[in-house]
């Protein structure tokens, strides 16, 4: 027997998630369109869920995500670092640079959590909270390479940026793929240039690890 469930509930988290992958915004007409339901409908929704501060919409008629989803957001992150730290604190050590894990937050990369090598008197430093436009980093790079791959890994698995953001840094980062709802990479950033063939298959294994993790 099937389990029962609420359609009114499917159709708006529907109606949510299309509004998250739109960050230009969607109007009604189009959500109705794409999602195959009645215009009637999908303004009602989109209404409860403004209500809620999950939706804005905007002079334009168009709907964007509100800021009602950060809630959601600080209680995630707790999770998140929970689970990436193990990781990092290996990687960190075993190439002796900083690990941050990266999250997308707008057209930004956000550090959410950094490890910083624990032998190493001189290092990167990265305040966690730190942001960064994506296309400045091999962190956020390596996020803007996995849209175009559909999911699969990129080859190699790895992104590098000289001059990285902070202290124009040596950064390295793999994207964290296969995680519904996460845009996000596991990066290591130096001072010295890294050996790309050796510590490349670290990030990814680190990156693969926080991966099944998360699933």
């Amino acid at each position: 027997m099937a389990a029962e469930t609420s359609q009114t509930l499917d159709r708006g988290l529907r109606v949510l998630e299309m509004v998250a992958d739109s960050p230009e915004g969607v109007t009604v007409t189009e959500l109705a369109a794409a999602l195959g339901i009645g215009r009637t409908v999908v303004y009602r929704l989109v209404v409860t869920l403004e209500q809620h501060a999950l939706i804005r919409r905007s002079s334009d008629g168009r709907c964007r995500l509100g800021l009602g989803v950060l809630t959601f957001g600080r209680q995630i992150q707790p999770v998140v670092r929970d689970t990436a730290l193990p990781s990092l604190r290996l990687l960190a050590d075993a190439v002796n640079a900083t690990a941050v894990l990266t999250v997308v937050d707008g057209p930004e990369g956000l550090s959410a959590v950094v490890v910083e090598p624990s032998r190493s008197e001189v290092h990167v430093g990265v305040r966690a909270g730190a942001r960064a436009p994506l296309e400045n980093s091999a962190a956020g790079r390596a996020i803007l390479a996995a849209r175009t791959t559909a999911g699969r890994p990129l080859e190699p698995p790895w992104v590098v940026a000289t001059g990285d953001v902070p202290q124009g840094a040596y950064g390295l980062a793999v994207p964290i793929l296969g995680v519904a709802g996460l845009e996000a990479s596991v990066g290591v950033l130096a001072l010295r240039e890294l050996a790309d063939a050796d510590v490349g298959p670290r990030v990814a294994r680190a990156a693969g690890e926080i991966a099944r993790a998360l699933r």
